[in-house]
């Protein structure tokens, strides 16, 4: 026999709640859902939801944005490169330490 899902259902109130904990404590939305009770997917949706209506939808990013956009991609890249750079010594270390 297949078992029927029961699915939870949230007023508006509450969900602009969640969302407005979210916003304005600064806890990650894991933190909040957990506290609440309810699936962090679902809070996530709810946020990104409420983002894009604040945001207008797709609203294109400011010129600062853009600029910092840039900026974290590059340090991403440069982050990655070192933690290759790393890894690999700690792997050469390791062989020379077990006499490899």
């Amino acid at each position: 026999m297949a078992a029927t899902r029961q699915y939870r259902k949230f007023d508006e109130d509450f969900k602009a709640g969640a969302v407005r904990l979210v916003v304005e404590t600064g806890k990650p939305v894991a933190q909040v859902a957990r506290e609440l009770g309810v699936n962090e997917g679902t809070l996530g949706n709810w946020c990104a939801k409420a983002r894009a209506e604040r945001d207008g939808g797709n609203a294109a990013l400011s010129e600062d944005e853009r600029a910092e956009l840039n900026r974290l991609r590059k340090d991403n890249t440069e982050l990655r490169m070192q933690r290759d750079v790393l890894k690999r010594s700690v792997a050469l270390w390791v062989d020379e330490a077990m006499g490899r």
